[in-house]
């Protein structure tokens, strides 16, 4: 769930300990199993999606994500405990903001030059 005006971040330190982009990863890893296929269903690299993993399980006190190491019976990751509560209570503060604010953002919006 994308706003085409708002978006919120968490911040810890000089980072986002999430935001938009990493719950639709944090969807991703929970849809798909795993950090790679996460990675390619949305258009980024396994390096680019691993750090933004790290940085979130580096910001909360438990991992969000939890990994497989790979081999013959594959690897993978999914979201833990804490991840799923992140996760669902970052939507719901999304949903509550943009039920807030949506009257006034569209009459503000509506103040804006057409673009092209």
């Amino acid at each position: 769930m994308t706003s085409r005006y708002i978006k919120i971040h968490l911040p810890y330190g000089k980072v986002s300990a999430i935001g938009p982009g990493k719950a639709d990863l944090l969807e991703a890893i929970a849809q798909s199993g795993s950090i790679s296929a996460a990675a390619r269903q949305m258009g980024m690299s396994y390096k680019r999606a691993w750090d933004l993993v790290d940085t979130m399980n580096k910001s909360f006190q438990q991992p969000l994500v939890s990994t497989a190491t790979g081999g013959s019976h594959g690897g993978g990751a999914q979201l833990t405990g804490l991840g799923h509560e992140v996760l669902h209570r970052y939507r719901e503060i999304e949903l509550k903001s943009h039920r807030a604010v949506d009257e006034e953002l569209t009459a503000l919006a509506g103040f804006l030059k057409p673009q092209g």
